[in-house]
């Protein structure tokens, strides 16, 4: 069965163009991409319109001055990212912690960027936590290790319960001037795929030029093969924020109930809940919520707990999904007379009747971040 000639004539004109965008991209030629969108008929999706400025580069840094006064200030520009840090300090780290290549560090911290518009709610921001891991190799491994990474910060997002088809990956179509492979992976946020981690071979360009530019030497020893080198850099970085909102997102939903009702629920991962239970007295009499303090303060040392009292236990339940909270434990007249309490679970809604003494086996089990890294 062969392939339409129309299709076939659309897919050849779609490479043509990705190779001249690619191109043009790859040379900086600003005039070839603005002759490309005139050429294709690109206009505004918004306005209709098609007379375009010419395209121009951006400034995407911060500029400011550091110094007691104008005239003997000198220019500084703040971080656009988190792992120059990590550069500076990589064989101090290696030397102390004796660590052998292959190794990584990870940081997180304050990043800007000079962006040109910031929209989206918190998606793109000029002041943003950027969470940065550097994974020191040896070189020639580059790509082996750049897609180890790539299969494993999928399945790290994946472990959060998210749906499969919210992720995918975009290779990028002009690489960094250091980098010699990188892709995204993009999640599909209520605006549409957008980048949430980028995932880079840096090869080893930052330490070279750090190397060169500070006259100390900053090469690796491996004992394995007495060899001396300057390490590759396999990069992963994510925004906190973007990667806060990716999970708000996905997970405040509207549920249908039988018989017609509505549920508001944060279905956000048990693991990351900001309370992982609530304690909730049938009523505040008949010595029910001396009983349900008594749980709280046994469970409190581990867990991050809530105690509510107020309306009927139906509302109090709906109160807790709202808040993501993954478990309510309910305390009634049976649990005085033989120590069991109701366990309901958050997305299901089922409960379950389990003994005082099993209740922090229980969120142990459900809720401790080590059993959900295993």
């Amino acid at each position: 069965m062969s392939t339409n000639e129309r299709a076939l004539k659309y897919t050849n004109q779609i490479d043509e163009l990705k190779s001249r965008f690619k191109k043009a991209l790859n040379n900086d030629n600003l005039s070839e991409l603005k002759n490309i969108i005139s050429d294709n008929n690109i206009i505004c999706p918004v306005s209709g319109s098609s007379n375009w400025t010419d395209v121009k580069q951006f400034n995407l840094m911060f500029k400011t001055q550091v110094g007691a006064s104008k005239e003997s200030s000198s220019d500084l520009y703040l971080r656009p990212e988190t792992a120059q840090g990590i550069f500076l300090n990589y064989l101090n780290v290696q030397k102390t912690g004796r660590m052998k290549i292959p190794f990584g560090i990870a940081q997180i911290g304050k990043a800007f960027r000079n962006e040109i518009v910031a929209r989206q709610f918190i998606f793109r921001m000029r002041e943003f936590e950027q969470m940065e891991m550097q994974f020191f190799i040896k070189p020639g491994e580059q790509k082996k290790w750049y897609e180890y990474w790539k299969e494993n910060r999928m399945k790290w997002h994946l472990s959060l319960g998210i749906k499969e088809d919210n992720y995918k990956f975009h290779d990028h179509e002009k690489l960094a001037h250091y980098a010699d492979a990188a892709c995204d992976i993009e999640f599909n946020f209520p605006f549409g795929f957008k980048e949430l981690e980028g995932i880079h071979s840096r090869t080893n360009f930052d330490l070279l030029n750090h190397e060169k530019f500070s006259s100390k030497q900053i090469k690796y020893f491996d004992p394995l093969d007495q060899s001396k080198y300057t390490p590759y850099v396999v990069e992963t970085s994510i925004g906190l924020d973007r990667m806060f909102l990716a999970i708000f997102s996905n997970s405040l939903i509207t549920e249908k109930l039988d018989g017609g009702s509505e549920r508001i629920v944060l279905k956000i991962p048990k693991i990351l809940a900001p309370n992982k239970c609530a304690i909730l007295p049938l009523v505040k009499k008949d010595g029910l919520s001396e009983y349900a303090n008594n749980i709280k303060d046994k469970l409190k040392i581990k867990f991050k707990l809530t105690f509510d009292e107020k309306d009927a236990i139906g509302r109090r339940y709906r109160r807790q999904d709202a808040l993501g909270t993954p478990y309510c434990i309910t305390i009634d007249h049976q649990s005085i007379e033989d120590n069991t309490v109701t366990v309901r679970e958050r997305d299901s809604m089922k409960q379950e009747r389990i003994k005082v003494d099993l209740i922090e086996e229980f969120l142990v089990k459900s809720l401790d971040i080590s059993n959900w890294l295993q």
